[in-house]
């Protein structure tokens, strides 16, 4: 199926691409730019200082493997006229659809918490609505036997009530999600002019696959909606995936790819959002450390400290 530019799909690879070879330490560092005429603070917190891996060969099932992508500079960033954020559309509006039960569901106030810190910008919670609110195409999906709702249909709806003052309007759903016909299952689907998204966490629940549910699972959970959330809204700011380090904006191919993925953005993507939001690198690591330590994410903690610490000397 050939998609449309302005949407991006988070699916199964179909397409062949193999011998992708990682870009070289030269590669990496023309990628994030020239950053002398930028102010010292900057200059450092974009030079990776050996906090930061590159991006790894792929295996073969996973997404470089089956996508032919040569990656986006800062400079193509910038020549691609990206969404950016402005004094009167500076809010991420999240649109809980469906149930979000406690106890099988991931909070809706911690990521709408990590969604601010993440893009150091106001991030609004609205009040859940029904599937049935919008009127949107289902289906029951011959393999899993789950209802399934038409990612389509959802975007016209969101683009319908995208607020004034809002960035972009994201629904995120437990319920399970396919574009086409054709198409088995999406994870989520972006209208990047229209400014809107729906992602479901309805595949990162481990019962979904009949699998038990560990003592970490709500954990797991959260840090799995964390990542495609924050991912997904990414693209929305012009994001390309990213192939030089290892990043929150990899693509994933499946689910243990996207396991393996940071919390964090390498520092060619975080170039690109920081020009874009005009955030305090410092301020905004230290936002992270703060809501990791608090849902248990020790690892990212540590590791953002460390890169805060780096930037400190």
């Amino acid at each position: 199926m050939k998609l449309s530019p302005i949407s991006v799909l988070i699916g199964i690879a179909v397409r062949s691409a193999m011998g992708f070879e990682p870009p070289g330490p030269q590669a990496r560092l023309e990628a994030i730019g020239l950053t002398n005429e930028l102010p010292a603070a900057l200059q450092q917190a974009f030079t990776p200082n050996g906090s930061f891996e590159p991006v790894p060969v792929p295996g073969p099932s996973d997404w470089l493997a089956a996508h032919r992508e040569a990656g986006q500079t800062f400079e193509q960033f910038e020549r691609s006229h990206p969404n950016r954020p402005d004094e009167h559309r500076r809010t991420i509006y999240l649109q809980p659809l469906g149930d979000f039960p406690p106890e099988q569901s991931p909070s809706l106030e911690k990521l709408r918490d990590y969604a601010a810190a993440f893009f150091q910008m106001p991030v609004k919670a609205l009040e859940p609505l029904s599937v049935g609110a919008g009127g949107f195409t289902s289906r029951t999906n011959s393999m899993t036997h789950r209802r399934q709702i038409l990612t389509k249909d959802v975007l016209h709806w969101l683009a319908a009530k995208l607020p004034t003052d809002a960035f972009c309007l994201v629904a995120i759903t437990m319920e399970d999600l396919y574009p086409d016909p054709t198409w088995n299952f999406v994870f989520g689907q972006a209208s990047l002019t229209e400014r809107v998204g729906v992602y479901s966490f309805a595949r990162y629940d481990p019962a979904f696959y009949g699998e038990a549910r560990g003592t970490d699972y709500q954990e797991l959970l959260l840090r799995r909606s964390m990542k495609v959330l924050t991912h997904e809204t990414g693209h929305i700011f012009g994001l390309a995936h990213c192939v030089y380090f290892h990043c929150v904006m990899n693509g994933s191919n499946h689910l243990q790819e996207s396991d393996r993925r940071p919390l964090h953005l390498c520092p060619v993507c975080l170039r690109k959002l920081q020009s874009s939001v005009g955030l305090d690198v410092v301020k905004r690591y230290q936002a992270l450390a703060s809501f990791d330590e608090g849902a248990g994410f020790t690892d990212e903690a540590s590791w953002i400290k460390q890169r805060v610490e780096k930037l400190s000397r």
